[in-house]
């Protein structure tokens, strides 16, 4: 009933308001009889009479005043908040949630999305670390990160990160005591930081490139073994053995004379993080905005 009653309501509140059929109707941008028609229904179907009319003017009677104190509040609650969205348009809002490696997060998202995130205050972000490889529905995540070459056939891929390169580190005091590999098959005699892929359970193959392109793949052995790069990394500073890692985490261990590289000419580049999507999804406005401030520039 409220829906069949809403747009009489409404005319009946503002002929009310200005006291007059002819003003009402010229507001409303109808006819002054089909004004006057709508009235007389909704006091036909609610059995009571809302309005007063004489020659000069129109009042609401004590049952129309009634129904105004009610009526009233309820309109302005609803025009304030459609003029706040009105204003807000423009202004993202909503919570975006992504799946990303350890890594991922702290080198590709969070330098992104951290000068968005002030910019916006109504968009927020939820970044969910995870290594195995996630169903974004079941999950409830917007959104994942992978390598440009492990992105799932249907999805929606957009660059994030420049391309990247595994590289062969190891302290100063490992190098020292036990030389450098010049080799990937020299690796077998070596202590090494093993990282286990959370997927599927198995160790990560350390992977090179030989001059003429072809891959080489190394299985390491050694005392520690780690479910993430961070912590594979923090064993490698602490001179437990060469660790395999991106070159951008231990960039600036490098720079600084805490970490050594090792068989450089055999550490190809490859395609970098994507950020992926399914392609049905809808974008929200909190989705495009972070999408944006992710996308890389060349």
């Amino acid at each position: 009933m409220i829906r069949d009653n809403i747009n009489d309501l409404i005319a009946f509140s503002i002929v009310a308001e200005e006291r007059s059929f002819t003003r009402a109707a010229a507001r409303l941008n109808i006819s002054q009889s089909a004004l006057s028609h709508a009235i007389k229904g909704l006091e036909a179907r609610l059995g009571l009479r809302l309005l007063t009319r004489t020659t000069r003017t129109v009042a609401p009677t004590l049952a129309g005043e009634d129904l105004l104190a009610t009526l009233t509040p309820c309109f302005e609650r609803i025009e304030t908040r459609l003029l706040a969205l009105n204003e807000n348009r423009d202004q993202p809002t909503g919570t975006v949630r992504i799946v990303a490696v350890d890594y991922a997060i702290e080198t590709v998202l969070w330098p992104k999305l951290s000068p968005m995130l002030k910019k916006y205050p109504a968009v927020n972000v939820e970044l969910v670390m995870e290594y195995e490889y996630t169903d974004l529905a079941q999950s409830r995540c917007d959104a994942g990160v992978r390598y440009g070459d492990q992105v799932a056939e249907g999805m929606i891929a957009v660059r994030i990160g420049p391309d990247e390169r595994m590289i062969c580190i190891g302290a100063p005091d490992y190098f020292a005591a036990h030389g450098a590999p010049s080799d990937p098959a020299e690796l077998a005699t070596h202590q090494c930081v093993n990282l286990r892929l959370s997927n599927h359970g198995a160790l990560y193959g350390w992977e090179f490139e030989d001059r003429e392109g072809r891959e080489i793949r190394v299985k390491v052995s050694g005392q520690t073994t780690f479910n993430t790069i961070n912590s594979v990394l923090r064993a490698c500073l602490d001179g437990h053995g060469l660790a395999c890692v991106p070159e951008r985490l231990a960039q600036p261990y490098l720079e600084k004379g805490a970490l050594l590289t090792c068989l450089d000419d055999y550490c190809p580049y490859f395609p970098g993080f994507f950020l992926y999507y399914p392609s049905r999804q809808r974008s929200s406005s909190a989705f495009e905005v972070v999408l944006e401030a992710l996308r890389e520039r060349a």
